[in-house]
């Protein structure tokens, strides 16, 4: 399961700490400039940390900060995503979005946001008055008396994606390595050198993007100073028949501190209503709360009626990596030896390529010059989106083993095996859907153990069979 430090190498050009989305974007970014790189991660599969819980939504940044490098990175990461979703095979869910407002007073808020979003050059959005809203969104409540139409706000496959990043940089020479924690490090004649749970690794560069413990491993460098403030946002996933309810995202007026509840058509063919925003000292703390979930249910009832007849089927908590500064964190430090990408919070799924071009662009004017491979090997990841042909639907996969998510023998024996395989229950689930449906793994958990239970980490209180076991 590539557990073990690759000692053919004696000193790493690149070494890219936290394997979310954006350590997994950078790295690919290094590998399609042949520098050698390794990507570490201290849990037991890539997006173990905050990457692993989102609403993925493709993010338009028409909300963004003017002239904030959040809005740079999210800008050039869309026209990069555009440009090799196909290539990947990575799916995108053309919705739409609507800003909603109950008070006429709203208006002037709206207008403050198009006017916003068409300096930045999203030009695609239009005031809708309740007459709009009945064209565009019948479902919302009546009393909802407008809203602002933004067409290029998605949703996008929120694990296909970073997938896809870690698996193109390995295809081009990168390595990924997972349960390897960072634990102190030292820079020496030029050269870091790492104390990890795996043994010392050697480094020219460091990147850090490790998400929710960056202010750890800055302290590395010797910034005690900065501080990561985690903000907890729990969710609700409404059954597959609400879908046919909820068409496009809809989502509140923005604040300074956060974009507010959304209700979101999942690619998964769900519905997700949240997250919060709640402020926590904890960095692994993901329980849930019966009655914050409980209002998220209220709040969806409220602004789409229509989803009192529709059960809830899954909550999940994330927890996002904030800063006490608005804007992304991403600096070089040339006489450190080190790159510090923080502070990316919500939008980090939609400017993750985004972030990995600035880092890279830091990196050759402040380290050393970079020019991309002449040839690059292609990748691709198996679809998981529900708009589009499923494994299933083709035949030849095998048996179906998940049937609530119609997942097959073979995907899950994919999953597991070849290029950055599955490590554990969170992994297989993100690659495949199993374990994710209506009967959460009630029915298909003991055919998955026996299939996967030599192969990827089950912790004992998981494994089918034992007391209060749950998925």
């Amino acid at each position: 399961m590539n557990l073990r430090l690759n000692n053919s190498r004696r000193t790493w050009p690149i070494v890219v700490i936290g394997g979310g989305v954006v350590g997994c974007a950078i790295i690919r970014k290094f590998a399609m400039s042949g520098v050698p790189s390794l990507l570490v991660e201290k849990g037991r599969d890539i997006l173990s940390g905050a990457s692993k819980a989102n609403s993925a939504i493709f993010h338009t940044a028409y909300d963004a900060g003017f002239g904030t490098l959040e809005l740079q990175c999210m800008q050039n990461s869309r026209q990069e995503y555009l440009s090799i979703m196909d290539e990947l095979n990575l799916p995108l869910l053309r919705t739409g979005a609507v800003v909603v407002i109950n008070s006429s007073d709203q208006f002037e808020q709206l207008h403050e946001i198009q006017a916003s979003a068409q300096r930045k050059g999203i030009k695609d959005v239009e005031i809708l008055d309740r007459k709009g809203m009945e064209k565009y969104v019948p479902w919302v409540d009546t009393k909802f008396c407008g809203g602002l139409l933004i067409h290029g706000e998605d949703v996008m496959d929120p694990w296909s994606a970073p997938l896809a990043y870690a698996r193109h940089a390995v295809a081009n020479g990168a390595e990924v390595l997972c349960s390897c924690e960072v634990q102190d490090g030292s820079l020496n004649n030029g050269v870091w050198q790492l104390q990890t749970n795996l043994g010392e690794i050697h480094a020219e560069t460091i990147v850090n993007a490790s998400g929710l413990h960056g202010d750890s491993i800055e302290q590395i460098r010797g910034q005690p100073d900065f501080e990561i403030r985690p903000r907890k946002g729990q969710f609700v996933v409404f059954d597959k028949s609400a879908s046919n309810v909820v068409k496009r995202i809809i989502l509140q007026v923005p604040t300074p501190q956060t974009k507010g509840v959304t209700i979101t058509p999942s690619i998964f063919g769900n519905v997700i209503v949240g997250p919060t925003a709640e402020e926590q000292k904890s960095r692994e703390d993901t329980s849930v709360s019966q009655d914050t979930l409980q209002k998220l249910i209220e709040f969806a009832h409220e602004v789409v009626p229509a989803l009192r007849h529709h059960d809830t089927t899954a909550t999940y908590a994330g927890i996002r990596p904030a800063t006490n500064d608005p804007d992304y964190c991403i600096e070089s430090h040339p006489g450190d030896n080190w790159i510090s990408v923080a502070g990316i919070r919500s939008s980090g799924l939609t400017s993750a390529l985004g972030i990995a071009q600035y880092v890279t662009e830091l990196y050759d004017k402040e380290f050393a010059s970079l020019k991309k491979l002449d040839k690059l090997n292609p990748v691709s990841v198996p679809n998981l989106a529900e708009h589009r042909t499923r494994p299933y639907q083709h035949g030849g996969f095998g048996e179906v083993v998940c049937h609530c998510e119609r997942v097959t023998r073979q995907e899950i024996e994919n999953a597991v095996s070849g290029s950055v395989p599955a490590r554990d229950i969170g992994g297989l689930k993100r690659r495949t859907r199993c374990l994710m449906g209506r009967c959460q793994g009630f029915y298909c958990s003991w055919r998955i153990w026996q299939m996967t239970a030599d192969k990827i980490h089950w912790p004992s209180h998981l494994k089918p069979g034992a007391d209060n076991a749950r998925i």
